[in-house]
């Protein structure tokens, strides 16, 4: 087995994990984000106002993690979201998506999930 080293990331502008996980692991050359959600750094409550502000609030606390590491969306090859109502909020989901992402894309998953208390959760792949 090769040997590999292992960096966890804490991003000072993120909210703080809500369980038992790191921000984002760094191993062979990638940062691996934990899934974030749409939680104001700030203020520690969750963003309202729909899918897209949540949306947005989500990739701003991403942002953090990438800015804790010297990267940028640009670097994205891969992003898992996962959506409360798939079907009703892809499209604004997507377009504010868009805000922060640009093409060339980097791949994605996108699918609908039991989500508590939330209605957007997003993490990336990233290549260093």
């Amino acid at each position: 087995m090769a040997n590999t080293t292992i960096k966890h990331v804490t991003a000072k502008g993120a909210p703080a994990p809500g369980g038992s996980y790191s921000h984002g692991v760094i191993a062979n050359g990638f940062l691996y984000t934990c899934g974030m959600g749409p939680v104001d750094p700030a203020t520690g409550k969750i963003v309202e106002g729909g899918v897209g502000p949540q949306t947005r609030q989500t990739l701003i606390n991403l942002k953090a993690i990438l800015d804790e590491v010297g990267a940028d969306f640009s670097q994205v090859v891969k992003t898992t979201a996962h959506l409360q109502n798939c079907v009703a909020d892809f499209a604004e989901y997507d377009k504010v998506y868009r805000e922060f992402l640009s093409a060339p894309f980097p791949v994605r998953t996108t699918v609908g999930s039991d989500l508590i208390n939330i209605l957007v959760e997003i993490d990336f792949v990233v290549a260093l």
